[in-house]
Order: structure tokens, then C-alpha cells, then sequence
């Protein structure tokens, strides 16, 4: 291309090798051959990708290596242009995608970033392409601001910013939208406008709103957001329970599903695979809460579920989880002690990460150093040190032990023991002096015993670092409003000798019946409480741990021990009026069961 028409030109891979190897951050014989290898190949690839996908490393600064992010700002300053990193959180995409359409930015593979009264802030990664600037400025009336950013981001934001806001107008069509509210901040700070959250206010952002704030309200643990046929679906999982609250046309909940997938800092155009990403909000009373995001392909679109992770978890003292002063007394013995492992168990969603937040709270004194090591992170706590596992780089549980243990720490907690090498972790860790807290997933307290040995570790290591395992599951608590005690019927006592057999126990006069009430949402429980097993690992039952274990004999030394099985646990809340026997009977596994 000429002279006369320089400024209106692609950057060619030739000129960005030229400028590096003459600032010393290229070598001239590397440039020399990837500008050959790539004739062969034509320049329709930006040379910033090309030359971010050779890693080359900085020879001023070894340790940097030539990423796009900085190739982009060592360009800017080259050619005298600010270098911005597109934070989709502060882009008001509602306004951004009024300023031209999704044609003409894909034509010059520019991207508007921000608009205000005085100016048009547009990101390219083309410095010399300057033609669109013309032609635009008489029609936005406005300055216009060039900044300079990474290729493959505008590549990205360019279709997920346009398709984004062509949903939610799209959206907005079906009902009355409040166009002013349009930032990504009205997903986090909620309530800030006093708006009422209403199901049939149509608009992606009021939607989003009211169904958070009514998550929040009513004490869900999880959203179900589903698409149907016809219709998206939204269900809230409440005290264990999954219950369907709204339904929404679909081109909403994909909309929906969109704002929130960006928000979670995941990638929004990506719908073949399940992506994974957190939120952290704040209720309008100023609770800040965090969600989980996870997304899974289904027939007829994506389903995203977000798990609420409760603040005043962390704030919870062990009796209000559900702990008798006997399990507390034995829960007590063990965290206490200054080496060994105490392992908790229990399936999916039972209860065991509350459990280790709120005993690692008491535990976090200043003079004491917790770590952690999650997959991942399921409250952030500033009285621990939490690492999370990363799997796209190799690091998992028991790499993230091999680092703690270099971090001078009085206490780990490891999320998931998993497999032989995380065992074998933290029992090095115990070996060495260290207090370790982690999680199995299994049925009762001495089968966390057999799997143990089933993953390797040799009964002896067992013997001389487990302090005691401790088992447990959530049950619903009984309304309080409506809850009404009855006569124990014959069909209750046949249920109740089958519970405690073979430990004999008095049946209670009179149990706990569910009404329902609107308290209650018609269920007749609210909230949920723990019940426990707790084996201690005495000289006796050490004494049976060994290659080829009966587990039953484990359970019955500990059994005389002290222990009590989850179903007798279970059986004393409902004695109290806690729970109903229905409930212990589905929750809790036959006490005999492996």
C-alpha cells in the first residue's frame, strides 16, 4: 500500500518483528524464521496471536514471557494508543452495542468499550486502521477515543457483547424494561434502586435481580435454571428439596443464562461443554453471598445451576449445627489434639464443608496457622489461608499439600482425600507434626477405615495418624409454626424398634408430626439440622485395623466406645421433636450398613 494511504492498513507480521528485534525483545534469528515459516501462510492471522503462540521469553526480563497481553501494551506505547484489558464486569453492553452494529464491527474488528456524554471509547487492535473513525464520528456526534487491546479479547467480546444485547432487546420486547438499568454492577449490587423484584418485570437485569433476592429470601442452597421444550424452568432447592418456582419463556432464560455465564467471568458463546465459575454478590441488607456456577448441555439448551454458599455459616458454633454436648465433647478430643488426621464423612451435600468451616473458625486463633487446600473454594475465610486446586496446571490435592507444608502450617484441611498419593500426603503431614482435617465420601465412620485401606495406605500408618472419623447427614428440622405432637401409632412403633435395634431404647409417648403452614411454604420442615456417628480410634479398635478388617467388629468396639450410630443420633432428635421418624428413616443408613 502507499504512502498516501498508510494510515488505513493492517499491521503485517514483518513490521511487529522489525519493531521487537530493534527494541532487544526478540531475537533476529527467531524473527528471521518465523517470518519465513509464516509467507507460507499469509498474514490473515494478527501477528500479535503469531507471535504470542511462539512463547517467547522477554530477553530483558527472562521471566516474562511474550503473552498477547504483552505484546498489545508494548505495541500501544509504540505507537502512542492507551493498552486497556477488557473487564466485561464495567462494560455497559446496552449502550456499547447501540454505537454501530455487529457488521461493521466485525468488518474493522473493533469493539466500542465505554460511552459517556463527551466521548466513544472504542478498543482495536488495527493502530493504522483509521478509516471507520471517519465515518462514524459525524454520525455518534461524539469524540472518539481509540484504545488498543488484545486480539483474541476483542475477537471474543465482539460476539459476546452483540449477541448478549440483541437477547435482552429481545427480551425486553415481552414485557416492560427499565432501559437505564443495563451495567453488569446492577447483577451484583442488588436492591440499590428499592425496585420491586417481581416476576413480571421482563427485563434480563430485574429478572436476574428478583431471582436472587427471592433465592435469598427463601433460604435456597440452590437455582435450577432449565430449559424445556417451551419454557425455561427455574427450581430452588430448599432444605434439601428441589421446588419449581417460575417459569420463563426460553428466549429470556437464555438471555438470563448469558448474563449471568458473563458475569461468572465464563465463556458465554461456549455452550457444547459444562463450564464452571463463581459469583460474589450482596444481599440488599449488605450480606455479601457467593454462588457457584456450573453449566451442563441438555436437549433443549443449557442448564445452569448456582449454589449458594451461606455467610453465617462461618459465624455458626458447633451446637446449632446439631451437635449434642457429647459430640461436641468427642469432636472436641479430636481437633484438639496437635497431630494426627480426623477425617468427616458423608455424600454430597450432607454437610461436611459447614462442619470444617466452623471448627477450623474456632481453631484459626492468631497464634495458630491454617491452610487450606480446596477444589475449590467454597467460602473465602481472612482468618485461613486458602489454596485452590488447578487442574488445567497440574496442581491438585496433594501437590497443593506438598506446597502447604513448606508454608509453616499448625493446621491442614484438604478438601477431598481422593486417591493414594493425597493419603499419603496428609499422613506425611500428620507424621511430621501437623493437625489435618479432610473429607471421604462414605456411608458410616468405620467404613472411612476400609477406605482407606482400599486406597493403599498401610494399616499401621492408619493406626499411628488417624485420631477419629466422623460421619454425618443433614435432616429436615420440623416447623416450628406448625409443627403439632401426636400419639406414636403402631406403624411409627414398628418403625421406631426397627430404627434402634438393636440398641434398645425407650420409644418416646408421643412424636413430632409436619403440618405446613405458610411459614413453611406447606412442607411442614424448615432449615436443617446435622446428626452424627463419631469413632474415636482407641488401643482397642486399633487392635482391629489391620489388612484384612472386619468392619463389624471395628463397629462394635466402638459402639461400646461410646459411639452412636447416625440412626440413633437421628433417633434422639426426633425423641426432642426435632424431626419426624419419616425423615431420619430416609436420610439416615441402616445402622449394620458397610
Amino acid at each position: 500500500m502507499n504512502e498516501k494511504t498508510s494510515q488505513d492498513r493492517r499491521l503485517t507480521l514483518a513490521e511487529v518483528l522489525d519493531m521487537l528485534v530493534a527494541d532487544g525483545l526478540a531475537d533476529a534469528e527467531e524473527a528471521a524464521a518465523l517470518r519465513t515459516e509464516r509467507k507460507l501462510h499469509g498474514d490473515k492471522v494478527h501477528p500479535v496471536v503469531v507471535i504470542a503462540e511462539q512463547k517467547w521469553r522477554n530477553p530483558k526480563l527472562p521471566a516474562r514471557v511474550l503473552t498477547q497481553e504483552v505484546l498489545t501494551e508494548w505495541l500501544a506505547n509504540k505507537v502512542g494508543l492507551t493498552y486497556l484489558h477488557i473487564d466485561p464486569l464495567k462494560i455497559d453492553f446496552s449502550g456499547v452495542a447501540d454505537v454501530m452494529s455487529t457488521a461493521y464491527a466485525s468488518r474493522f474488528t473493533i469493539l466500542p468499550v465505554e460511552i459517556n456524554a463527551h466521548e466513544v471509547v472504542i478498543a482495536t487492535a488495527e493502530p493504522y486502521v483509521r478509516e471507520w473513525e471517519k465515518a462514524l464520528q459525524p454520525i455518534l456526534r461524539k469524540e472518539i477515543r481509540r484504545v488498543m487491546a488484545t486480539p483474541s479479547d476483542i475477537a471474543r467480546y465482539l460476539v459476546e457483547f452483540f449477541n448478549l444485547a440483541k437477547s435482552i432487546k429481545k427480551a425486553s420486547q415481552i414485557g416492560n424494561a427499565n432501559p437505564g438499568i443495563s451495567t453488569f454492577e446492577q447483577l451484583v449490587d442488588l436492591g440499590k434502586g428499592n425496585r420491586t423484584f417481581d416476576a413480571n418485570d421482563q427485563h434480563v437485569v430485574h429478572i436476574v435481580d428478583w431471582l436472587w433476592q427471592y433465592a435469598f429470601d427463601q433460604r435456597a442452597s440452590d437455582i435450577h435454571v432449565e430449559p424445556r421444550r417451551d419454557m425455561g424452568i427455574v427450581r430452588f432447592r430448599i432444605d434439601g428439596v428441589l421446588h419449581q418456582v417460575y417459569q420463563i419463556p426460553m428466549s429470556v432464560m437464555t438471555a438470563m443464562t448469558s448474563r449471568i455465564k458473563l458475569l461468572g467471568r465464563m465463556d458465554v458463546i461456549e455452550k457444547r461443554r459444562p463450564q464452571d465459575g463463581r459469583i460474589k454478590t450482596r444481599t440488599p441488607t449488605g450480606q455479601e453471598v457467593e454462588l457457584r456456577l456450573a453449566t451442563l448441555p441438555t436437549a433443549f439448551g443449557e442448564k445452569l445451576v448456582m449454589r449458594i454458599f451461606d455467610p453465617e455459616v462461618l459465624q455458626r458454633d458447633l451446637r446449632s449445627l446439631g451437635f449434642s454436648e457429647d459430640d461436641q465433647s468427642r469432636w472436641h478430643q479430636m481437633t484438639s489434639a496437635p497431630n494426627g488426621i480426623v477425617l468427616v464423612t458423608g455424600p454430597t451435600g450432607s454437610g461436611k464443608t459447614s462442619t470444617l468451616y466452623t471448627t477450623l473458625k474456632v481453631l484459626a486463633t492468631p497464634e495458630v496457622n491454617v491452610c487450606t487446600i480446596e477444589d475449590p473454594i467454597e467460602m473465602v475465610e481472612s482468618s485461613f489461608n486458602q489454596m485452590q486446586v488447578q487442574h488445567n496446571i497440574d496442581i491438585g490435592f496433594a501437590d497443593g499439600v506438598r506446597a502447604l507444608m513448606r508454608q509453616d502450617p499448625d493446621i491442614i484441611m484438604i478438601g477431598e482425600i481422593r486417591d493414594l498419593e493425597t493419603a499419603e500426603m496428609a499422613i506425611q503431614a500428620a507424621l511430621t507434626g501437623h493437625l489435618v482435617l479432610s473429607t471421604l465420601h462414605t456411608n458410616d465412620a468405620p467404613s472411612a477405615i476400609t477406605r482407606m485401606l482400599d486406597l493403599g495406605v498401610p494399616a499401621y500408618l492408619i493406626n499411628s495418624t488417624v485420631l477419629g472419623v466422623m460421619a454425618q447427614r443433614l435432616v429436615r428440622t420440623l416447623c416450628p409454626h406448625c409443627k403439632k405432637p401426636a400419639p406414636i401409632t403402631e406403624e411409627q412403633r414398628l418403625s421406631w424398634r426397627a430404627l434402634v435395634a438393636p440398641w434398645k431404647s425407650n420409644e418416646p409417648a408421643q412424636i413430632y408430626q409436619p403440618v405446613g403452614c405458610l411459614e413453611c411454604r406447606m412442607t411442614g420442615y424448615s432449615g436443617r439440622v446435622g446428626i452424627y456417628e463419631i469413632l474415636m480410634n482407641s488401643a482397642e479398635i486399633r487392635k482391629q485395623i489391620k489388612p484384612q478388617m472386619e468392619i463389624a467388629r471395628v463397629r462394635e468396639q466402638a459402639i461400646r466406645e461410646g459411639m452412636r450410630p447416625l440412626r440413633i443420633s437421628g433417633a434422639l432428635k426426633v425423641a426432642q421433636g426435632l424431626t419426624s421418624l419419616e425423615e431420619i428413616i430416609k436420610v439416615a443408613p441402616p445402622s449394620d450398613e458397610a
